[in-house]
């Protein structure tokens, strides 16, 4: 693993990036496009050696915001990887086919904020009632 993966990160992605914040010494945010994500969680997950954590949406004034966050335990820090979807069709490729682990995670965000996620194994119903009014996303802000 390298020492510094946000210096790692930010060469191999240069023209992705649209956005990094560092909130802490720990703690890093990378913004990028959606078209980006499987390459980006690839490198990561598979390159760089970096233990998935979770999948996070967020219904935000911008939109749909689908965080994946990574940590790299050996050196103390935490990589958050966004991507920012239209909320009128929030969509993204799932990353089921990198990381297995990411499979339920997706269906709850699917069920509660109304994310399709492309290419997803299985894309059915995970916490809510199957008789759950269709269109409505309980974690969804409303308008």
């Amino acid at each position: 693993m390298k020492e510094d993966v946000v210096k790692e990160i930010k060469k191999k992605f240069s023209e992705g990036i649209k956005d990094f914040q560092e909130k802490s010494k720990k703690r890093v945010y990378f913004t990028i496009d959606k078209k980006d994500l499987l390459g980006v969680i690839e490198y990561l997950f598979n390159n760089l050696e970096a233990r998935f954590i979770t999948e996070t949406g967020l219904d935000t004034r911008a939109g749909i915001e689908i965080l994946y966050h990574f940590s790299f335990d050996e050196l103390d820090k935490i990589v958050t990887i966004r991507t920012l979807l239209d909320r009128k069709k929030p969509e993204v490729e799932s990353v089921v086919s990198i990381i297995k682990g990411a499979e339920w995670i997706e269906r709850e965000i699917y069920d509660i904020l109304g994310v399709r996620f492309k290419n997803h194994p299985n894309l059915k119903r995970f916490i809510l009632a199957e008789d759950w009014p269709k269109g409505k996303y309980p974690y969804r802000k409303v308008k």
